[in-house]
């Protein structure tokens, strides 16, 4: 989401005529983008917040604007305490402050920074809202495009609800819009976002959801594929597993977050299914699309979390083998039901006791599954270069990261790859003297 955020800012401040300085000490312009969904994400911005303090007391004329769900939508007055040297405070996907305060300081033309503030305003689909950043063109492959903004789930232990507002679906054509835009620019796979994705439509006034996007995004010429996250299990219909399955363009990984495996603590965390309703939920996936790769999202040591319940949870993960787990100590976040109701009781060191535990056996599934590709042919969607080897970078339709030597420009470009050796988080292989058509 914050990428998205990003990507939409700066286009809309090169239409203002501003251009990416090299470094941060040389801009005229600082935009600090935030995500607090952990207490690491937060000091990692409030470090840095501190560094750019030090900066203007240098140049005391550049301008620091903080945006992205630290500011949030009630956080701002807040902030402006703790942080005055701070001119500009934007809410998640909100340029409007920024834009004002560039016209009320008379750093640009009224008349541009008028028709752009009228746009983000209204939020109106025009195409200058889409164009790629300098940076980006001819060299972004995969675009990030929000379709659900929000959340009204309100997991216990989860911040996004107060800091990103209440679930908002974009309408199907404002979607479609920026999809095609970006493809026009170069873009060849998109990945569309929502805290709960599965929900789009939900608050729509029609009987359209995430398939029925799928298939309209999907009819886009020239964009190769399409992946989603993060997905609920309680929302994952047979009519989306169905559409993964029947849709070329939409890749076969899902992300589904089960976050606990004890049923107890599912309850607490307010997730609305148990163990038995996941473990039938993977069976149902694995069924119908035998290659899908299934990720998941873990959260070790939520509070009460006994060493049992979490034990629960290893044997969850040990038996369903899923293709990866993105792995999390839980941290108390502000104004969350956990944090107001509930006592962090589980010790630091037993959190992380716990959280190398489950990442040694993901390692473990990880190796295995990874090596049942060696001597195998992958696709490879290329998206650019890794600068310490010089190999190109990419990854396959179950997005696996894939690395490859070849001399000719191949980004952007659908690439057979055969794996000569594979380790627990990527693979690395060799191009074909054939390369599919799509080059």
């Amino acid at each position: 989401m914050n990428e998205a955020d990003s990507r939409h800012l700066s286009s809309q401040l090169e239409a203002l005529g501003y251009h990416e300085a090299d470094s941060s000490t040389d801009a005229d312009l600082v935009v600090l983008n935030t995500c607090v969904i952990r207490q690491q994400a937060e000091d990692k911005a409030v470090g840095k917040l501190h560094t750019l303090k030090s900066m203007k007391k240098k140049k005391p004329n550049t301008t620091i604007a903080l945006m992205g769900c630290m500011v949030g939508i009630k956080e701002a007055p807040r902030l402006k305490q703790r942080f005055p040297f701070v001119d500009v405070f934007m809410p998640p996907s909100e340029t409007e402050p920024l834009l004002d305060y560039l016209g009320d300081q008379g750093l640009y033309d009224h008349n541009k920074l008028r028709d752009t503030r009228e746009k983000a305003i209204r939020n109106a689909i025009q195409d200058e809202e889409f164009v790629l950043p300098a940076l980006q063109r001819k060299s972004a492959v995969t675009a990030h495009v929000p379709i659900v903004l929000g959340c009204s789930h309100a997991c216990t232990f989860c911040i996004i609800p107060y800091r990103r507002g209440i679930e908002r679906s974009r309408p199907k054509q404002e979607i479609v819009h920026e999809v095609t835009t970006l493809v026009d620019q170069g873009i060849r796979e998109v990945m569309l976002l929502g805290q709960i994705v599965d929900r789009y439509g939900t608050d729509l006034n029609e009987d359209y959801d995430l398939a029925d996007l799928l298939y309209d995004v999907a009819n886009i010429n020239g964009l190769f594929r399409i992946r989603f996250l993060t997905s609920h299990p309680n929302w994952m219909t047979d009519k989306l597993i169905d559409a993964v399955k029947d849709i070329d363009k939409v890749c076969p990984q899902l992300e589904i977050p089960v976050q606990a495996g004890n049923d107890e603590v599912l309850a607490n965390m307010r997730r609305g299914y148990t163990n038995a309703a996941y473990r039938t939920l993977v069976d149902r996936v694995r069924s119908r699309m035998p290659d899908a790769m299934v990720h998941t999202d873990i959260i070790v040591g939520f509070p009460g979390e006994t060493d049992e319940q979490f034990m629960d949870t290893y044997s969850l993960l040990k038996d369903l083998r899923l293709d990866k787990v993105h792995l999390a100590k839980y941290s108390e976040r502000p104004q969350t039901i956990a944090t107001r109701k509930m006592e962090d009781d589980v010790t630091p060191v037993e959190k992380e006791r716990r959280r190398k535990k489950i990442d040694e056996l993901d390692t473990i599934i990880q190796t295995e599954k990874n090596s049942r590709l060696l001597h195998k042919t992958v696709e490879v969607l290329v998206e650019g270069r890794d600068d310490r080897k010089g190999r190109w970078r990419g990854r396959t339709l179950q997005n696996k990261l894939t690395y490859f030597e070849d001399n000719r420009d191949l980004l952007g470009k659908l690439v057979d790859v055969n794996i000569n050796r594979a380790g627990p988080y990527s693979l690395l292989g060799s191009t074909s003297i054939s390369l599919p058509s799509m080059l």
